[in-house]
């Protein structure tokens, strides 16, 4: 049976893959190629091969075309979504950088107008120490007086003072913030400080007022608003970056207050070097005769004295108590020779029965020049200086001002 099976088979393929010769014709020639069986079966199974390789391609490609398709397309949406999320990413990234660029300019120059502010403020504050370190030490007007603003007045004002703030403070933040809050502090301490030290000024020199029996408030009056002063102003600027914007108005109110506070205290010291503190004689002296009423030396009868009687020798010098112009150097009736002196501020002094006159009218003089000779012109009695110190058209107690004198000059 196998042996029947293998002889077909052998029929078979020698009937499909027989012998064959292929002829070639050349130039007169012909040849020819055998082609045996077995090598016809290769090249069949060969294309065989081949073109069922072809099927199954074709085939494959047409089954999973549609699937490739649809993975490619969900492929695609999730990179668009990807480069989308990125380009926002990015879009954030640059908006962050900006915005904190913006902040780091404002927070640099908002510290850099601190500190503008800081160096005023230090400017001013080291003026006034330096100002007031030097007036125990300042001569007065070419003299030899010295202004004693450390003196205890008991007649001055009580003085409330602020709590301590130390003039550097440290604050341990770190970044633009503590730097700003550190300034902040240091900026509140120096306005603390000059605040305080031009009250106190003040209130020393409205004491030395106190003394003089003139009320404050008829000399302040005549002010209707108090101007100078060596401070140089600082305007806010507006960052609403860092939310600076209402610290500015504050410092810029605190700062108006401060001002307010060092035209008062150089009102008050120019007023008391213009006041008539200083001695009328510029000798050793003896009061005669008191301010107010006495017994007339030449009635007997009781009257008024407008001024301070002052013994010494013939020819005595007579000074000036405080700087001014005169206003008349002459005779005048019951004074004999006499010099007038107006001392600004409503301040006028009167020096009588001179022997001898030293300045003419118009002239200016300054405290402790020489204005005449003590002499007994007029209606007097013998040597002796009549001084009168008139404010605002009033007479008022010489030894008052002298007494109130002791606390700003000495000789």
């Amino acid at each position: 049976m196998a042996d029947e099976v293998k002889a077909q088979a052998r029929a078979l393929f020698d009937r499909v893959f027989p012998e064959r010769q292929i002829y070639h014709r050349s130039g007169g020639s012909v040849r020819y190629v055998s082609v045996s069986p077995f090598q016809q079966a290769l090249f069949a199974g060969g294309a065989t091969l081949v073109a069922g390789w072809c099927v199954f391609a074709s085939v494959n490609t047409l089954l999973q075309g549609p699937t490739n398709t649809f993975q490619t397309n969900a492929d695609e949406r999730k990179i668009a979504k990807i480069e989308r999320w990125l380009q926002a990413s990015q879009a954030r990234e640059a908006a962050a950088l900006s915005l904190l660029e913006e902040k780091t300019i404002a927070f640099t120059n908002a510290t850099s107008e601190f500190e503008r502010r800081h160096a005023t403020l230090k400017t001013l504050l080291g003026a006034l120490k330096g100002h007031e370190s030097n007036e125990g030490e300042l001569a007065l007007n070419g003299t030899d007086g010295k202004i004693l603003l450390n003196s205890t007045i008991e007649e001055a004002d009580a003085r409330t003072s602020r709590p301590s703030k130390g003039i550097t403070a440290s604050l341990e933040v770190a970044g633009f913030r503590a730097q700003i809050d550190s300034l902040r502090a240091e900026q509140a301490a120096f306005l603390d400080d000059a605040e305080d030290r031009a009250v106190e000024r003040a209130e020393r020199m409205r004491g030395v007022l106190r003394l003089t029996g003139v009320g404050v408030g008829r000399v302040v009056d005549q002010s209707n608003t108090f101007a100078g002063g060596p401070l140089h102003e600082v305007e806010p600027t507006n960052f609403s970056s860092v939310d600076l914007q209402s610290e500015g108005e504050d410092f810029s109110l605190r700062v108006r207050e401060v001002k307010t506070r060092l035209a008062e205290a150089q009102f008050f010291e120019d007023l008391i070097l213009a006041m008539p503190l200083g001695a009328p004689v510029g000798v050793s002296f003896r009061e005669t005769s008191g301010y107010g009423k006495r017994r007339d030396p030449f009635t007997g009868r009781l009257a008024w004295h407008s001024g301070l009687d002052m013994g010494a020798f013939r020819n005595a010098p007579v000074t000036a108590t405080a700087p001014g112009k005169v206003v008349f150097a002459g005779r005048k009736a019951g004074y004999g020779r006499a010099v007038e002196v107006d001392h600004g501020f409503g301040f006028m002094t009167r020096y009588g029965h001179l022997a001898s006159i030293n300045v003419k009218k118009g002239d200016s003089v300054i405290l402790g020049q020489k204005v005449g000779g003590m002499g007994t012109t007029g209606r007097s009695t013998g040597v002796h200086l009549h001084y009168e110190v008139h404010f605002r058209g009033k007479t008022y107690d010489p030894i008052k001002f002298l007494r109130a004198g002791k606390h700003v000059h000495q000789g």
